[in-house]
């Protein structure tokens, strides 16, 4: 089974049994009355309800989010043609930081609050709804199975090249001999000149294969974490798409562009350090920037059946975002923040790890800002 299979079919598997089990308990449980108008839909004839304003506003919305989009991902794809912004650089990595704290507040500041209020809705029964936090338990699940896929997509990833690797070398010398010798000194520095002929090419072939390993690893945060965005891009375009509240869309089609530009520079970063060829970055480019407007389409096509208060919608929608929050949540904290602040570079020095904290802080602010209309 492929990699790109095998994360399809893990996650599919927990984002549409959650779903159907929540269905099946909503239909065993009577439905409280509501408050009066609480489930009804928008009020229809007050002064943000207008079908023609609200259309207009989606219809500008979609291009302006595909391009915000699109701009955001591909920055850090053409960044190797500024020396300031290449992978190996300084600011390169501050950026990335700043883009990971975008990521970070995406899942705390908005798609977790929203799958809260989602199924803590009263148009849901009471029971299971108000009795358990159905939220917290999916978005912990959703985290326990990405380190799952993380860890068994590296596993499929490197299948074989150990044992290559491990042949090699094993190759060259018996069992009698004694093992090359390789001269280090004070700084850890290994003196490759001074090493024999077998200790300088088993240390080649070391670098080589960490390169390969951190590739490998780079690949796989990229497949899930463009899971994850792609789950919550849907989601939020569908309910844009469907509302018909011109007080609601107008900020939200602001704040949506700022989202999507920086949170694809994060993802950008990734696909950047992934190394793909054009044509997988192609799919991965169009994947992120077309997923959001897609869902203000079928918003649109569904407005005359879809209403965002039904128990059915709440449901889905609130048990898709506390899944989505916490594949991101584990994906910025583990796979982004912790691998950079945790390697070499930043290690070693103090100060450019001082300048990445406080891009963290800024893109998490920054969202946590925009929280307020989105």
């Amino acid at each position: 089974m492929s990699s790109r299979a095998l994360t399809a079919v893990l996650i599919f598997s927990l984002l549409s049994a959650s779903p159907f089990v929540a269905a099946v308990s909503a239909q065993t449980e009577p439905q409280a009355p509501p408050a009066d108008g609480a489930c009804g839909g928008p009020a229809v004839g007050g002064k943000c309800h207008s079908v023609t304003s609200a259309l207009r506003l989606k219809l500008i919305a979609i291009p302006s989010i595909l391009l915000a989009s699109v701009l955001g991902v591909c920055l850090p794809l053409f960044s190797r043609s500024v020396p300031a912004l290449r992978p190996d650089g300084n600011l390169f990595v501050v950026v990335k930081a700043f883009a990971s704290g975008v990521i970070l507040g995406t899942g705390y500041m908005h798609v977790l609050p929203d799958s809260f209020n989602d199924l803590s809705s009263p148009c849901l029964p009471q029971r299971p709804w108000a009795e358990f936090p159905f939220t917290a338990f999916v978005a912990m699940l959703a985290a326990v199975f990405t380190l799952m896929v993380d860890s068994l997509m590296l596993s499929f990833h490197s299948r074989g090249k150990g044992k290559g690797s491990a042949a090699v070398a094993h190759h060259g010398h018996d069992h009698d001999s004694p093992p090359p010798q390789v001269h280090c000194h004070g700084h850890g520095h290994l003196d490759v000149s001074e090493a024999t002929p077998e200790a300088a090419d088993m240390v080649v072939e070391d670098d080589v294969e960490a390169g390969k390993a951190q590739l490998r690893r780079n690949r796989v945060i990229v497949q899930v974490l463009e899971m994850g965005i792609v789950v919550h891009s849907v989601v939020i375009g569908l309910g844009m798409g469907a509302s018909q509240n011109v007080c609601t869309i107008r900020p939200l089609v602001a704040a949506l562009c700022f989202h999507q530009l920086f949170e694809g520079m994060g993802l950008g970063g990734c696909i950047l350090q992934a190394e793909y060829g054009a044509r997988m970055k192609s799919v991965l480019v169009f994947l992120f920037s077309t997923t959001t407007p897609f869902g203000i389409a079928l918003g649109l096509a569904l407005t005359k059946v879809y209403s965002d208060t039904s128990p059915t919608a709440l449901i889905v929608v609130g048990l898709l975002n506390a899944a989505s929050a916490g594949l991101l949540h584990y994906m910025a904290l583990v796979d982004l923040l912790a691998a950079d602040f945790m390697g070499p570079k930043l290690q070693g020095s103090v100060r450019l790890q001082l300048v990445s904290f406080l891009a963290v802080l800024l893109g998490a602010g920054g969202m946590s800002v925009m929280a307020k209309w989105a």
